[in-house]
């Protein structure tokens, strides 16, 4: 395994102008662990409650995720949401959040899983994240997600995590909020001092923006005509980045780059059908096409006065 996802393992209800769907397999670990799985091996640590599928177990099995480190907590269901989306689809608006076995989620870390050279910490507490640090030996790079939540709620902790990862995986809002700035470079700069090599801005369909020390570089997202539900985009484009990353023994900026691109094109088939339905049935030819697609709209020919 090269690839460890801490974060939840979800059902959902969602409904959008294009339809809905009730009790679909959704959370942060798992629509990541799905898009990486076609460029590395992941495993999950997460927790699931008695009432979670069997079917759910095996399409996961079947995209090659390690499930050593899945909990099944046969005291309480499994973390729910419910939500929908109007309009444009931008937001999501929650009907009902029942935590249930996720409230006392503690990621333990199996052995074999300690030495795993590559590590996503989805946006769960800041002290899990951590913690699960803690329990990890000298990983080669590590990438954290967060939320407005932790980031109103646990700034302190969130700080300390970010002091310790190398990549930053945040949306334009939640980096303004954290950094109290407008401005994204000046955010992006004041994230860098903290420690971290790189920091991914995520800016929805407007695609993505990435900061190095010394570097930038700008990605557009896919121009879609079918869009369904956005739901997980955002973890199917952090799962896909670090998978396509942890390909690869050395981190550099064209890798970098790449990277986004198998992020972007991931979050694109995403939002094309419900949960993980359309990135679970991907073809590599899919993938490369479309990745191919994408490379041509951001070439930049030469220009001259």
């Amino acid at each position: 395994m090269k690839l460890l996802i801490v974060g939840s393992v979800a059902v959902d209800s969602v409904e959008t102008p294009f339809g809905k769907m009730n009790r679909a397999l959704g959370g942060s670990a798992t629509y990541a662990s799905i898009a990486a799985s076609y460029f590395t091996s992941p495993g999950i640590v997460a927790v699931v409650g008695y009432d979670f599928e069997r079917r759910h177990i095996n399409l996961l099995k079947r995209k090659g995720v390690d499930l050593e480190g899945l909990q099944i907590d046969r005291s309480e269901k499994t973390f729910y949401w419910s939500g929908y989306y109007e309009g444009d689809m931008n937001a999501a608006h929650t009907r009902a959040t029942d935590l249930n076995v996720f409230e006392s989620f503690n990621p333990a870390i199996p052995k074999s899983y300690r030495d795993t050279p590559f590590i996503l910490l989805e946006n769960i507490h800041p002290a899990l994240q951590l913690d699960v640090l803690s329990q990890v030996r000298k990983p080669k790079l590590v990438m954290c997600d967060t939320m407005n939540y932790w980031i109103n709620s646990e700034p302190d902790l969130l700080e300390k995590v970010f002091r310790k990862v190398d990549v930053i995986c945040i949306n334009e809002d939640e980096a303004r909020l954290f950094c109290n700035t407008p401005s994204l470079p000046a955010a992006a700069g004041k994230l860098l001092k903290l420690g971290p090599k790189y920091i991914i801005i995520k800016k929805g369909i407007h695609g993505v923006v990435l900061f190095g020390k010394k570097s930038f570089f700008a990605l557009p997202s896919m121009p879609l005509l079918k869009v369904k539900d956005p739901t997980g985009a955002g973890d199917t484009f952090a799962g896909g980045t670090i998978g396509y990353i942890a390909r690869s023994s050395r981190l550099s900026e064209d890798l970098l780059r790449r990277a986004l691109v198998a992020g972007t094109v991931m979050a694109s088939y995403c939002v094309e059908d419900f949960s993980c339905r359309r990135t679970a049935r991907l073809k590599p030819e899919e993938i490369s096409g479309r990745a191919k697609q994408l490379r041509e709209y951001a070439r930049v020919p030469a220009f001259r006065m």
